[in-house]
């Protein structure tokens, strides 16, 4: 008899666990992810640029994207990468620092220990942020707003209440 009482609260968990797999299984598959890069010692940050597959070095640590997905526009924003980082300092063999997802919206939550490197998950695009640059259209009928001539800005000054006049 316990068993049939175990089966409902059984079936109350699947029925709960089912949105966390349907949103799971809603990714999108990006080519590109935008990371970040920190330089503890100078603090200098750079922004990285890696395809799926391709490797990017970054002072001593080489990162490779394995995977990158990126929630549909219809669902709250959210980016995620598939990383594996190597460090290879000189003089040392190199050996595996990170493998792992990190989350662009908590990257504290899968995050690379390092002592002197941070790198973390920007987001995941489908296209170069320097080809989406560049391959926007000019409109030659729109005048570049430098050679604007500025409007003459006159200063009037606030007006005294009539006690101080």
């Amino acid at each position: 008899m316990r068993r049939f009482a175990v089966l409902p609260a059984l079936a109350v968990l699947a029925v709960a666990a089912l949105p966390a797999a349907a949103q799971a299984a809603a990714t999108i598959d990006q080519p590109i992810a935008e990371l970040r890069g920190l330089d503890k010692i100078t603090a200098r940050t750079q922004p990285l640029e890696a395809k799926v597959g391709d490797k990017v070095q970054f002072g001593s640590l080489a990162i490779t994207v394995r995977a990158c997905r990126k929630a549909p526009p219809e669902d709250p924003p959210e980016s995620a990468a598939f990383l594996e980082i190597t460090d290879t300092p000189p003089g040392h063999p190199a050996a595996t620092v990170f493998s792992g997802w990190m989350f662009a919206s908590s990257p504290g939550v899968s995050a690379l220990d390092h002592p002197v490197y941070d790198v973390w998950v920007v987001s995941c695009t489908d296209a170069s942020p320097a080809a989406a640059a560049a391959s926007q259209e000019v409109d030659d009928n729109v005048p570049d707003a430098s050679t604007l001539p500025l409007p003459e800005m006159k200063i009037i000054p606030p007006a005294l209440p009539p006690s101080r006049q």
